[in-house]
């Protein structure tokens, strides 16, 4: 306020002086005055340098809600992650849009290329499923096979970044990685029916896993979503009991949970979400135009002509999934879509430990939709909910100031988690259901 007193000051003061002079003379103290400007517009622009890049944000270990049962104790005690500080890069880490844009645009810094081999799934209805297999680099930790199979974010691969890093850092403490294609997003891999990966349809990820299961009969799964993935795996887990045998945990991270409550905030200028909305929009057109012909070949040219304008048109992800995603599964409505495809209506039903991992400054997930775990935490002994101050979506870079580390704070804490449920599960306890009332929950705060 007092800066914008300040110029209408200044302004008359040289109106005043112009007058008060015959001649055309600049004041002894136009100097001084042009200076205090300058100093004043690198105040400005340091100030909105500070507010942009929330620079005066703390540092603090991650909100965790969870209930006090031995095993959460046991969890808490062995993955520090869930517990320290977690640091940001100095200078811009603590903004969660240039966290979500460096993992949109960079994905992971000097990412390494692990070998693995691909399976293709022939699917009942036509359509052809496709992972990529990572053997482990070492043994396990506690002797077992285990293997991690993992659903990566929207219209992402195992060949993206963030899934390279994170599988050959599993790989190398001793993890099978198995790592869904969604349908449609490899470029290099046609659709073999006219269908392809949508918000919740399990069907592929359902598919990996009884490969999995049926080609390493002593395995157990480490079940790990990311974003979308987030959302199929813990629907997977819910939809039927026994798709959670031979399952240890299950983690998911940056999920949204519920696509109907998310669809108003995504129409929202806040965090500049209806910006992001557009730029995944435009993403989904690229994906579906890529495979226009195997998926609108068998219509008529009248409607494939009709569905095509009203792509080219849209602007968000409802409507794409409204005039084009819905169809795939025969849904009357974008909000049956929306229901149907959710996990909060089958997160409930999943019993084997679960961690859901959020960040507060993400720009795509609205803190409305997190009422979602915060509730889920405090009423099933096996949830931990854990929210960081920062991370962004999918980013959780750490670092010095400027330059991140190729391993993110994301990447620690599964593996950490991971591990230490193998280790309750090595050693168990005799007491394997010590936990308080119901009604016990803590929370633990920065």
């Amino acid at each position: 306020m007092e800066f914008c007193i300040y110029w209408p000051l200044l302004f008359s003061r040289i109106i005043m002086s112009a007058h008060e002079s015959d001649v055309h003379t600049i004041s002894p103290e136009m100097p001084a005055m042009f200076d205090g400007m300058k100093l004043a517009a690198v105040a400005t622009v340091l100030y909105i340098i500070v507010r942009c890049l929330n620079l005066k944000s703390p540092t603090a270990p991650p909100d965790l809600i969870y209930q006090d049962t031995a095993l959460n104790r046991f969890l808490l005690k062995s993955c520090s992650q869930l517990t320290k500080e977690y640091i940001p890069p100095l200078l811009w880490g603590k903004s969660g849009h240039l966290q979500t844009a460096l993992y949109g645009k960079l994905g992971r810094v000097s990412s390494p290329h692990p070998c693995g081999i691909r399976k293709y799934l022939p699917m009942q209805d036509g359509a052809t499923a496709t992972f990529d297999l990572f053997e482990p680099l070492g043994d396990h930790r506690t002797g077992d096979d285990i293997t991690m199979v993992i659903c990566p974010g929207i219209g992402n691969h195992s060949e993206k970044h963030y899934i390279r890093t994170f599988v050959d850092y599993a790989q190398k403490d001793g993890y099978r990685c198995a790592v869904l294609n969604h349908l449609g997003a490899l470029p290099n891999i046609e659709l073999t029916s006219p269908r392809m990966f949508t918000y919740g349809c399990t069907w592929e990820f359902a598919s990996m896993v009884g490969y999995i299961k049926r080609a390493y009969p002593n395995t157990q799964l480490i079940v790990v979503g990311f974003s979308l993935g987030g959302n199929i795996v813990c629907k997977f887990l819910g939809e039927n009991r026994a798709n959670q045998e031979r399952v240890l945990c299950c983690v998911s991270v940056c999920q949204g949970y519920s696509a109907l409550r998310a669809q108003e905030t995504f129409l929202q200028w806040d965090q500049f979400r209806r910006f992001y909305n557009f730029l995944m929009a435009d993403n989904m057109k690229k994906i579906i135009l890529s495979h226009r012909h195997s998926l609108f070949g068998g219509h008529s040219l009248k409607m494939i002509d009709a569905d095509l304008s009203r792509l080219y048109t849209a602007t968000s992800l409802m409507q794409i999934d409204d005039n084009i995603m819905r169809k795939f599964h025969g849904h009357r409505s974008l909000k049956e879509y929306y229901e149907k495809e959710s996990c909060v209506h089958y997160i409930h039903n999943v019993d084997v430990p679960l961690l859901l991992v959020n960040s507060a400054d993400d720009p795509l997930v609205h803190d409305s939709l997190l009422t979602i775990p915060r509730t889920l935490a405090a009423k099933k002994p096996n949830v931990i909910f854990a929210l960081t101050l920062h991370g962004g979506h999918l980013g959780f870079f750490e670092g010095a100031v400027l330059f991140p580390q190729p391993l993110t704070w994301m990447d620690k804490v599964i593996v950490g988690y991971a591990n230490a449920i193998c280790q309750w599960e090595k050693q168990k306890p005799p007491c394997q259901s010590d936990h308080l009332s119901e009604g016990s929950c803590l929370k633990e705060k920065a």
